[in-house]
């Protein structure tokens, strides 16, 4: 009985001890899958932002309308927004590594394609198709990323993977502009295939099997949820050039937005089996940072979105020089990433960081409103670091948190949901803030233009000058272009400041989440 007694002791506490903090899946070689993995990740980020500047040129060589041509940047969105949902029962039916790897070669080969077109027929089909086959690749990327990294090292894990997320926005219009305008917009697509090939072949060599469970399909649910993101996308790219709800297929798309939003509530609410398992909405942490997600999506977008055009046309930058002068943004990410991910080792409350985080990027906003046409590119590289700085802090706090709490064979359904609600407050962000610009603009135009009379331009007489035919008219031009770039200025404040108050009206959510366990 003594020797019986004696190994139990110290057998029982070590496993029990170290098995707290091991892999769910175990790999060979970590550092190889996390390259193919971010890899991937990568190609997919960046193709949300690196067509937008090479959408003249295909204009042009696909022979597309200015109104048609931004259907390639619609079916992408599109596409990704409604396959996204069905990430964790995709993982669950077919295996989440051979999806995995599915994602990456479909995407390969639509960019490929994509390449290839030749009428615009051909690009929307093949930019929904690299939508569809994209739309896999961040959820699962975010899981494996964490399913294979000891939970003490999470945070370093989500440092890494969130990098990618937030670097790769911002690098999408300096690589696509530098590869439109030195080769060609083809080369948009085709930058893909190097960097794809090689996470593929590490994907396939390292990627780890992953159990899942046979689970129905929510056929229903899935649909619905695809009529409200379609909707709800095609309403805010549409409405501005039908004017909104002056039009019937607006009023038609709202419609079908609320309805098949409600119906998608009810459904996952009272369904047995719905698309998402009910106990992901009953963890606190999880549902609070889907929300913080929404405004993540809304702040950074937006302001990618508004940031190159404003550069680019009212203070003269080019597009190699509008990268440079937002290149301090990333920097920011970077730097504020790494020390969010120490702060956390240190056991140091990750709610303080994220509110932190958010009253950071609150004040680069407060910054940027203070902007006028006189402002010189120190102006735009520090507060873009500093915006840089406070986001890279809410991100890694944020994921960590929000799966803290979460079991995990949920976890591939909680990224897609995370990343799903980040690309639709970018979606939302950037047609809300494009909107209210071009409404500005016009309300700024006739304010300013109503105190330019001969009494506030005493070097000549505004009335007189159509007497000197061309020259009046090219000097009341000048006029009109100067109240133009004013009023654009005034225009992009606003929605700086509407950005501002966005930010700062997330912060008192953090009191409302739980305290992430420590690894």
């Amino acid at each position: 009985m003594a020797t019986a007694a004696r190994p139990a002791a110290p057998v029982s506490a070590g496993p029990t001890a170290s098995a707290a903090d091991e892999p769910l899946l175990p790999v060979r070689n970590q550092p190889l899958l996390m390259v193919g993995i971010m890899a991937a990740s990568l190609i997919q980020i960046l193709d949300t932002t690196i067509a937008n500047v090479a959408i003249p040129h295909m204009q042009s060589s696909l022979g597309a309308t200015a109104e048609s041509v931004t259907w390639v940047l619609t079916s992408y969105i599109i596409a990704s927004a409604v396959a996204m949902p069905a990430t964790g029962w995709l993982g669950d039916r077919i295996g989440a590594r051979r999806l995995f790897i599915f994602s990456v070669a479909g995407f390969i080969l639509a960019s490929m394609m994509c390449g290839m077109a030749q009428n615009l027929g051909e690009m929307v089909l093949f930019r929904a198709l690299q939508g569809i086959t994209g739309a896999f690749i961040p959820p699962l990327s975010q899981s494996f990323m964490l399913d294979t990294s000891k939970p003490s090292r999470h945070p370093q894990v989500m440092a890494i993977w969130g990098l990618g997320i937030m670097i790769g926005p911002i690098l999408g219009p300096i690589l696509g502009g530098w590869l439109t305008e030195s080769a060609n917009w083809r080369w948009v697509f085709y930058v893909n295939l190097p960097v794809g090939l090689l996470a593929l072949a590490l994907l396939m060599a390292q990627l780890p099997h992953r159990d899942g469970k046979r689970r129905k399909f929510d056929l229903f649910g899935f649909l619905m949820l695809g009529i409200a993101l379609s909707s709800l996308q095609l309403l805010l790219d549409r409405g501005s050039q039908l004017d909104w709800f002056q039009s019937g297929e607006i009023w038609l798309y709202a419609f079908l937005l609320g309805s098949s939003s409600w119906i998608a509530v009810v459904h996952f609410v009272t369904g047995r089996e719905p698309l998402f398992e009910t106990a992901i909405f009953a963890d606190r942490n999880f549902v609070i940072a889907l929300s913080f997600m929404l405004v993540i999506g809304v702040v950074m977008f937006a302001n990618m979105a508004l940031l190159p055009p404003m550069l680019q046309r009212l203070f003269g930058y080019g597009v190699i020089d509008t990268g440079i002068v937002l290149m301090p943004r990333g920097i920011g990410v970077m730097v504020s990433m790494q020390l969010s991910s120490l702060l956390m080792r240190r056991g140091f409350d990750a709610r303080i960081i994220v509110g932190t985080g958010f009253a950071i990027a609150a004040y680069s906003q407060w910054m940027m409103a203070g902007w006028s046409l006189a402002a010189d590119q120190w102006h735009f590289i520090t507060t873009g670091l500093v915006q840089g700085l406070g986001l890279g802090l809410v991100f890694i706090p944020l994921n960590v948190m929000a799966f803290s709490t979460l079991p995990g064979h949920l976890r591939t359904d909680g990224s897609s949901l995370l990343n799903l609600l980040r690309s639709v407050g970018a979606s939302v962000g950037i047609s809300v803030t494009t909107v209210l610009l071009a409404s500005n603009i016009q309300t700024a135009h006739a304010d300013l233009g109503s105190h330019v009379t001969s009494a506030t331009i005493n070097a000549v007489d505004i009335s007189k000058l159509d007497r000197f035919q061309p020259l009046g008219q090219t000097a009341l031009s000048m006029i009109d272009l100067e109240i133009n770039r004013q009023a654009a200025m005034i225009a992009y404040v606003d929605d700086f400041y509407l950005m501002m108050w966005l930010a700062l009206a997330a912060i008192p959510l953090v009191l409302l989440m739980r305290k992430a366990k420590p690894g």
